[in-house]
C-alpha cells in the first residue's frame, strides 16, 4: 500500500446527454476537465451523475474536497434565475440544474472550496442569486463570445480570441500582476446581474463579465467565463486559480480530519 499523502477528491457534476435514444442517457464529462483536475490542482476527480435531489448531497459533501463546475452544450434553464423562457429548440439539461444548484450552496455554505469554468460561473452565480444574459451577442455593443464554427480543431476553438482586464487590486489582478490577460471564448450566455456578495473580478472589452469572486466565502468560491481548463500550464492566470483551487482543497480536506 502507498504511503503518499493522500491527494484532495474533487467532484465534477456531470452533463447528461441523451442523443442516443436506444440507451439510458449518459452521465459524463469531458477529459479535459478531469485531467485539468489531476495536472492543475493536484487532486483525484470524481464524476458526480446528473440525478438531481435523488443523490444523498450529505453524502457527496462529506467525501468531497472541492466542487469544479464545467462547461456543457446545454444552459441554465431561465426559471431558476427569473428569466424569459427559453425557444422551444433549446438545449436544456434540467438533471444537471436540478444537481449543481443545490450542490453551489451546500459547497458554499460547508466552506467546500468552488472553480466553476464557462457554464459553472453562469451556475455559481444562479445558484447564489444573480442573473444571466441568454445571448450576449445579441445585447448592443457586444461582440459574439460563441464557439467558431468555421472549424472543428480544438486548436482553434479554444485559441485565446480577446482581451480581459483585471479589477485593480482584485484577487486575479493580485494572483498574476498583470492587468490584461487574454482569454478563449467559447459561450453564448453570460451574467447579467452579479448574485449578493459576488465581487467582478475581470471585464472583457465589451463590458462581458469574465471572473467573479464571492466575498466573504469560507473557502476559494471562483468563476470564470473562459476555459481555464484548456492548455492551463501555457496560461498563467488559469494555471494560477487551479492552483490556488487545488490548495483550498486540501485544506478543505484538513479542516474536516482526512489523513493525508
Amino acid at each position: 500500500m502507498s504511503s503518499s499523502p493522500l491527494k484532495p477528491l474533487i467532484g465534477v457534476p456531470a452533463n447528461t446527454n441523451r442523443n442516443n435514444v436506444r440507451h439510458s442517457p449518459q452521465h459524463a464529462v469531458a477529459g479535459k476537465y478531469m485531467q485539468s483536475v489531476m495536472e492543475g490542482a493536484d487532486g483525484v476527480p470524481m464524476i458526480i451523475p446528473a440525478f438531481g435531489e435523488t443523490l444523498h448531497f450529505d453524502t457527496l459533501l462529506d467525501a468531497i474536497d472541492g466542487l469544479l463546475l464545467t462547461g456543457g452544450l446545454a444552459n441554465v434553464e431561465p426559471h431558476h434565475y427569473g428569466g424569459p423562457p427559453f425557444p422551444d429548440d433549446e438545449v436544456t439539461d434540467p438533471g444537471r440544474d436540478a444537481t449543481v444548484l443545490p450542490l453551489i450552496r451546500a459547497c458554499v455554505d460547508r466552506g467546500i472550496p468552488v472553480f466553476g469554468i464557462c457554464r459553472g460561473i453562469q451556475e455559481m452565480n444562479v445558484a447564489l442569486g444573480g442573473t444571466l444574459h441568454y445571448r450576449v451577442h445579441l445585447l448592443p455593443g457586444r461582440m459574439d463570445h460563441r464557439m467558431r464554427r468555421d472549424t472543428e480543431d480544438p486548436e482553434l476553438r479554444y485559441a485565446p480570441r480577446h482581451e480581459i482586464t483585471l479589477t485593480k487590486g482584485g484577487y486575479f489582478n493580485t494572483l498574476v500582476g498583470e492587468d490584461t490577460v487574454m482569454v478563449n471564448t467559447l459561450h453564448g450566455q453570460g451574467v447579467d446581474a452579479p448574485a449578493p456578495g459576488m465581487e467582478i473580478e475581470a471585464l472583457a472589452e465589451d463590458g462581458t463579465i469574465e471572473g467573479i469572486r464571492l466575498a466573504g466565502a469560507k473557502s476559494f468560491a471562483v468563476g470564470v467565463q473562459w476555459h481555464a481548463e484548456w492548455k492551463i500550464h501555457e496560461h498563467d492566470l488559469s494555471r494560477r486559480l487551479f492552483e490556488e483551487f487545488g490548495e483550498a482543497a486540501r485544506a478543505s480536506a484538513a479542516r474536516r480530519g482526512k489523513k493525508g
